[in-house]
């Protein structure tokens, strides 16, 4: 079907050229960007609070492969309909793509052995994961409204305002990548000035448990919902990770009681 100039100019965002290559490049760019801030913030953090800089730096460099290879992988499955004929595709890092909670699952796992053979903490260094992965979030979103990726779903709300989806094709659209970045910065801030001192682990717990809230909430906003059996997979993860998150806490309230009876 032939598009009409109306609808071209409805829906189609500014003029192709300079705009097209930064959008192709938003992701990764912002990736980077993300990852490096993310990385040195959350190393700032482990040395403030007694670890030894140069070991954490060196476990998050370690464990941000397979932080990247959790998140693509858990994105491709959701979405192995559009990958299965076009492997080629899934490793492909132009047309962005990622989902966090695979990253988390997969770098959490791996990390425990590396941190017993490294003589690290596992509460404290998740701890500063925890920052690395918010600073990291606010700026990676970014790439994904940018990109489209990540579009929200269709509103003349005057919360949406025009942005494009993975194809190019500009609408009126709620914001959800830059509502995750909204939830990942006060996210930050809250558990920073709250939790900040507690015992190892607390506020990793503490942020997991506050992004997962949110990230549950914001499901919604999104344009194409990813659901298994008519649930939504991120709302399913999601209310796991806080009821996790919730255990946690009172594992680590159980155990310092104790220790406080013992002594």
């Amino acid at each position: 079907m032939q598009l009409t100039n109306s609808y071209l100019r409805a829906n189609v965002g500014p003029p192709a050229g300079l705009w097209e290559r930064l959008r192709s490049h938003a992701y990764v760019s912002m990736l980077y960007v993300g990852a490096v801030a993310g990385i040195l913030a959350g190393t700032r953090w482990a040395e403030i609070h007694g670890l030894p800089g140069p070991k954490v730096f060196l476990a998050m460099l370690l464990i941000f492969p397979a932080a990247l290879a959790g998140a693509r992988l858990l994105f491709v499955a959701l979405h192995w309909s559009a990958f299965r004929r076009h492997r080629a595709r899934i490793w492909s890092t132009g047309e962005g793509g990622a989902a966090l909670y695979g990253g988390l699952i997969l770098s959490f796992l791996l990390s425990v052995p590396l941190l017993w053979a490294m003589r690290l903490p596992l509460g404290a260094f998740w701890d500063a994961v925890a920052i690395a992965l918010l600073v990291g979030m606010m700026f990676t979103r970014i790439g994904c409204a940018l990109q489209g990726c990540c579009a929200g779903r269709l509103s003349e709300s005057w919360l949406a305002f025009r942005m494009p989806d993975v194809n190019g094709i500009w609408r009126r659209r709620l914001p959800f990548p830059l509502f995750e970045a909204a939830v990942a910065t006060v996210t930050l801030a809250l558990c920073t000035r709250y939790l900040g001192n507690s015992s190892g682990g607390c506020l990793f717990l503490g942020s997991l448990a506050m992004y997962a809230s949110g990230r549950w909430l914001l499901e919604p906003t999104r344009e194409k919902m990813d659901r298994v059996r008519g649930w939504s997979v991120h709302r399913m993860i999601s209310a796991l990770l806080v009821a996790l998150a919730i255990t946690g806490f009172l594992l680590i309230w159980s155990m310092g009681s104790v220790a406080t009876v013992a002594h």
